[in-house]
């Protein structure tokens, strides 16, 4: 996960993305080699009688082509937290979803639950029955230290 914190004398940011070890091009070029490599490979084992091959080869292409078309697709996620005076502005992009909550610092609540039995852990943060989660591209060590932060901001007044 990317992430990035900016403090100054009285805000403070937070942005989260998702980990993307491969851009958009390097995606399309290992698809093409993949292509590629199977097509030869295939086209070898069918000149030597065994034609069925090709349409496994063409399902594997397929599998990986809709599997990197999934990452495409979430690839621009974020979260961002920002302590603008007395507000804590939240926006979140999710599955191509743009979101945004206001919540007043003095009346915000920050929640930690931890994983336990296979569940991912959660940092919620409340306010006037409004509930958002916050930091699902973060491991849950990060998560521990984003509530630590928080709370920390949110007492200062």
């Amino acid at each position: 996960m990317n992430y990035d914190a900016r403090e100054g004398a009285a805000d403070f940011t937070f942005v989260a993305r998702r980990s993307n070890s491969i851009s958009s091009g390097g995606r399309s070029l290992v698809l093409g080699s993949l292509a590629a490599l199977l097509l030869a490979i295939s086209l070898g084992f069918a000149l030597s009688g065994t034609w069925l091959i090709f349409p496994f080869a063409g399902l594997d292409i397929l599998v990986v082509y809709l599997a990197f078309r999934y990452m495409e697709q979430r690839a621009g996620d974020y979260e961002c937290i920002a302590f603008q005076g007395e507000n804590v502005v939240i926006d979140t992009r999710r599955e191509g979803k743009t979101e945004r909550f206001e919540f007043n610092r003095y009346w915000m609540q920050v929640t930690l639950i931890e994983a336990s039995s296979g569940e991912p852990g959660r940092l919620l943060l409340r306010s006037h029955g409004k509930e958002v989660t916050f930091g699902v591209h973060l491991t849950g060590e990060r998560r521990a230290v984003m509530a630590r932060r928080l709370k920390e901001h949110l007492k200062i007044r």
